[in-house]
């Protein structure tokens, strides 16, 4: 393979404090390179240099053997490298074709210049095509699917005659159909001579599809080898400089009283009844297909979604939940899937964050105790090594997996006794992963209840105690960790006895 772009020696700091040091990386053409490291270890700050969202402060870099500076995104997109954020760049209320063309439309021949939307909207199939892709040119993008946007958003890169596309966490929000979808398509643009820088979490997606991986660690370079060549718990130990023996630190405890029972529960607009129970001791595990009900069925116990019938009990009380106030005061507490829309106030601090749900608990009289919410929350800073560890800092800038600690420590902050976690790894490396599983057998171990909602049957199977399946609104299957496995799993979530 021929080299595409080459990074030498760049080095990159903010506020004196250096990001990245003396990072080497090559990508060849055609190939799907992997960038593989912690949350924190640069690889957010090495691809925004790549794509001209930030400049370097020293270093070189190649295209095509050739000395180039990249100091915007326009000129990145000149020579033909294109970015498909986690957050995704259309807009909704857009047709296809529009999104595709946004910024580069074409134009008719005629002096007022007015667009040519029938060129547009060929070339927008023929794209789409490409990608092996039969979604209509006039189809409003909100009516698609999260993968298929994502498909759009490919299309758009291909109208700059992309030849590097760079990937961040691209199927982080997908389900498993359209990861699928869209791990095809990255092997057909391969197969087109387009590279693809990929970042994932996914160890076994970047497996299936990586050619070469680069591991990143504290901002450094620390190897660069064969995909297949190269074993899972390699990769780990290369992340995190250290050997995990365990992905899944799992503990066992006894066996303890009721903590939540559910019975009868039926949501608004379900013509379907839940019931289950949830003890000390035992973590829950409720696995599904996307669709299935899982967050929907939280959500209404928790009091976001109204729910029609049934009744809720908290260490065998009955309790009357209209509201997430209304369950907040019950000892329960709801870790969202999305923790940035809603789990935490990206643009507040941390001491915010961690006392927001818990102020009646610092309240004297009219006024809140500053000095003890600052205790509290330094406390719970150190007790979950929270990094950095300054409360003043905002919550958008920290990594996925330290956010994911604030949202946890803002529910311990409010002495909640029932814990619901929705996807609680989502999106963080397995460093952190491990850390949030520590936290969870933490939480047991002093009493809480513990649920876990999770799309990851090893999670599902390497954390939990217990596994209820469901399908379709219902509870199809009741399983002891010593029976579970995937197909036993599978075949409820799918419907099967």
């Amino acid at each position: 393979m021929a080299e595409l772009l080459r990074l030498k020696n760049i080095c990159k700091g903010f506020a004196g404090i250096p990001v990245l040091k003396n990072i080497d990386l090559d990508i060849q053409v055609g190939e799907v390179h992997v960038l593989l490291g912690e949350n924190g270890a640069g690889k957010s700050t090495m691809i925004k240099i790549m794509t001209g969202a930030y400049t370097k402060d020293e270093g070189e870099m190649f295209w095509e053997g050739k000395k180039v500076e990249i100091k915007n995104p326009s000129d990145a997109m000149n020579i033909g490298i294109a970015t498909i954020y986690q957050e995704l760049n259309v807009i909704p209320e857009l047709t296809v074709y529009e999104n595709i063309f946004l910024g580069r439309e074409l134009k008719q021949n005629s002096k007022f210049s007015f667009l040519n939307r029938k060129d547009m909207k060929k070339k927008a199939v023929q794209y789409l095509q490409r990608l092996g892709q039969d979604i209509s040119p006039d189809a409003k993008v909100s009516s698609l699917g999260i993968g298929q946007q994502q498909i759009v958003e490919i299309a758009k890169a291909l109208t700059i005659d992309a030849k590097l596309i760079v990937m961040d966490e691209p199927t982080s929000s997908l389900s498993a159909s359209e990861a699928e979808q869209l791990l095809e398509t990255i092997m057909e643009l391969r197969k087109q001579g387009i590279a693809i820088v990929y970042i994932s979490h996914r160890l076994e997606e970047l497996k299936r599809i990586g050619d070469r991986v680069t591991i990143l660690r504290d901002g450094k370079t620390i190897e660069t080898l064969p995909v297949k060549e190269t074993s899972t718990d390699k990769m780990i130990q290369l992340m995190v400089g250290r050997t995990l023996d365990d992905k899944y630190p799992k503990e066992i405890f006894q066996l303890g009283t009721e903590g939540l029972r559910v019975e009868n529960l039926r949501l608004k607009g379900s013509q379907k009844a839940i019931s289950f129970t949830a003890y000390q001791g035992q973590i829950l595990g409720i696995s599904g297909l996307v669709g299935a009900g899982r967050t929907e069925l939280a959500r209404g116990i928790f009091g976001v979604n109204p729910v029609e019938t049934g009744k809720v009990f908290v260490f065998g009380q009955e309790v009357n939940i209209k509201s997430p106030k209304d369950a907040i005061q019950a000892g329960l507490a709801f870790i969202t899937e999305d923790r940035k829309g809603e789990g935490l106030f990206l643009d507040q601090t941390l001491e915010f964050n961690m006392s927001i749900s818990s102020l009646k608990k610092f309240r004297k009289s009219l006024f809140l105790q500053r000095e003890q919410m600052k205790k509290s929350s330094e406390g719970y800073i150190r007790e979950l090594q929270v990094r950095p560890g300054d409360i003043h800092k905002h919550a958008r800038k920290l990594s996925g997996g330290n956010q994911q600690k604030i949202v946890i420590a803002k529910w311990l902050c409010t002495e909640a006794k029932v814990f619901i976690f929705d996807e609680p790894t989502r999106g963080i490396d397995v460093g952190a992963k491990v850390e949030v599983y520590r936290l969870i057998n933490s939480l047991v171990k002093n009493g809480c209840v513990v649920i876990i909602i999770s799309s990851e049957l090893p999670e599902i199977l390497g954390i939990c105690d217990r596994i209820l399946v469901m399908s379709e609104g219902e509870i199809t299957a009741d399983i002891m960790r010593e029976e579970a496995n995937q197909e036993k799993i599978m075949k409820a979530a799918t419907g099967g006895v």
